[in-house]
């Protein structure tokens, strides 16, 4: 059974690129924090089943065009967070900089055993416990990078502090054991199901891992985390010297003809 033709003769596999140009549009003229039409209203406008709309409306996303609140609708995204080089604050800390209000939803936080990349970043001997900390990270209630932070093992106390609503590297400055310095690298990688679900972003999306860490003054290691950001709502700006250009070295020798 052949396929009926959509409106303009664009096949109803297509109708999303339709819709996509619309909502970009939509975004071009609009403003940041307005509410763009939700997905019902735009299948019913586009004739279209709402996975087609869902579809156009996912592409916006994973560009960081658009965002969604959950319970909240559909908005055009504010510019994304820039994290600048130099010097690095506790998220909590960058967050209340900004005028945003940060959260945490904690998924957990207990004593287990070390796994071969905490041993080897924090020193530790194959058969060593690790306190582990895993938590989504928020701005404004917008969850922005799901975290994963491995101490040693001294630090066990951290476990009756805030963990919610508090800073981690605070409640470790409290007792004694002050984050100095930190040496971290960055890497890329689509997100799983369950890391787009729990960040409420289309399946796949880009994440920006970093990987860090953290020593204290003495040059101890004390902490190893790995952070994977929404890059549609976080991004790490990075100020680098251009190298100058190599000059070769003058000879006086005479070249031979061809």
């Amino acid at each position: 059974m052949a396929m009926t033709p959509a409106r303009g003769g664009r096949s109803g596999d297509h109708r999303y690129e339709e819709i996509e140009r619309w909502l970009r549009s939509l975004v071009k003229k609009g403003k940041a924090g307005t509410l763009i039409p939700s997905e019902v209203e735009i299948a019913q406008k586009f004739s279209v089943s709402r996975m087609t709309a869902r579809h156009a409306v996912m592409n916006l996303m994973r560009e960081g065009l658009v965002d969604r609140k959950r319970g909240a609708g559909t908005f055009i995204s504010p510019q994304r967070i820039h994290r600048a080089e130099g010097v690095l604050l506790s998220f909590t800390e960058d967050m209340h900089r900004r005028g945003l209000s940060p959260s945490s939803i904690l998924l957990s936080a207990k004593i287990e055993g070390a796994t071969p990349q905490d041993q080897i970043s924090l020193h530790l001997r194959s058969n060593s416990k690790v306190v582990v900390i895993k938590r989504i990270r928020l701005a404004d209630g917008v969850p922005l990078s799901i975290e994963r932070v491995a101490l040693i093992p001294e630090t066990k106390a951290v476990l009756k502090e805030d963990l919610v609503n508090g800073s981690l590297h605070s409640a470790l400055r409290k007792l004694k054991f002050a984050p100095y310095i930190a040496n971290g690298w960055l890497s890329a990688r689509p997100a799983t199901a369950d890391e787009a679900k729990k960040l409420d972003i289309p399946a796949r999306t880009p994440l920006l891992v970093e990987t860090r860490i953290i020593e204290d003054g003495k040059g101890n290691p004390l902490e190893y985390t790995e952070t994977a950001y929404a890059s549609n709502r976080y991004v790490i700006d990075v100020k680098l010297n251009v190298a100058p250009a190599i000059v070769a070295p003058y000879s006086a020798a005479p070249i031979a003809p061809a």
